[in-house]
């Protein structure tokens, strides 16, 4: 298709406003969490995947964590396999486990990695067992003690995770190779079990180990609203505390924020919750002031 000259010059402006955050990026690691629509729906999935082999061609380093909650849902539905939640983590028995596994370090993960092949990249689809990649933890939720205990409820959540250790040293050889990791949030225990761990948590973690610029969570809402439903897109750590304490960001919202949160007090130079109903969300985040999210750093 031939351009006309204004939109030649359009397409020139665009590439020269980009320069100085390609120049400011270069080199730099960038950690993506890819989750929600942004996994199901097909434009959205090629935006994606084009965004993350152009920060690539320009030098910087993209390092993919992602989801497939639905699609674990899906797969145990057929199978006939009961779902069960407790604070919005699935309980995760062996069977269970087992589609997990299928599901993250099979399909959605080699989906991923050939999206992202087909549209120019080197992508290699590993799982956090995968070189002992992710050391993981049992997880247990705690529950405030009831009338008449002298104790908190301790849950078990069966093969549920969090993380103990990230191996930077698998993630660094894919990345000095000129590959892009696309990684399965599973970890290993220290006994060989395999656990389920929460995708945001596994990214902020490897943005934290990896000393990332950048740690970007995708997710279904334009980002963190205030009371009244405005977005806020700019925010510091100390901001974020607040609104935390003061019950603004609850719910569901409240273990995504923290983790961005964690990752920013740990060292990474910004957490952004993007969008990722946006087609490019990635690169509008990256590459302009725009931004199509909330923004969080450590400034004051």
């Amino acid at each position: 298709m031939t351009l006309s000259l204004d939109n030649a010059k359009n397409v020139a402006k665009v590439l020269t406003e980009a320069l100085p955050y390609i120049q400011r990026f270069t080199k730099k690691t960038i950690v993506v969490k890819f989750g929600g629509n942004a996994m199901v729906d097909e434009a959205l999935q090629h935006s994606f995947a084009r965004d993350i082999v152009l920060m690539k061609l320009v030098g910087m380093n993209p390092v993919v964590v992602h989801g497939g909650g639905p699609q674990i849902g899906t797969l145990l539905e057929k199978l006939n396999i009961q779902s069960s939640f407790v604070d919005g983590m699935r309980v995760t028995d062996s069977a269970t486990m087992d589609v997990v596994e299928m599901v993250l370090g099979g399909s959605v993960n080699k989906n991923i990695v050939s999206l992202i092949n087909r549209n120019g990249g080197q992508a290699i689809g590993i799982s956090g067992k995968d070189g002992n990649l992710i050391k993981a933890k049992k997880l247990s939720i705690k529950k405030a003690a009831k009338e008449g205990m002298s104790a908190p409820e301790i849950i078990d959540i069966g093969q549920v995770g969090e993380v103990a250790d990230v191996n930077v040293d698998v993630i660094n050889t894919l990345t000095e190779g000129n590959f892009i990791p696309v990684i399965a949030p599973i970890g290993v225990g220290d006994d060989g079990a395999s656990y389920n761990i929460n995708a945001d948590l596994v990214a902020g973690k490897i943005a934290e180990v990896l000393k990332a610029e950048k740690l970007m969570l995708l997710t279904n809402v334009a980002g963190l609203q205030d009371k009244s439903g405005e977005v806020l897109t700019g925010l510091s750590t100390q901001q974020v505390d607040e609104l935390i304490d003061d019950g603004t960001i609850y719910g569901g919202m409240l273990p995504k924020i923290q983790c961005a949160l964690d990752a920013v007090k740990a060292g990474v130079a910004s957490a952004h919750i993007v969008d990722g109903r946006v087609a490019h969300a990635v690169l509008l985040e990256v590459f302009t002031d725009v931004g199509v999210g909330t923004l969080i750093t450590n400034a004051t």
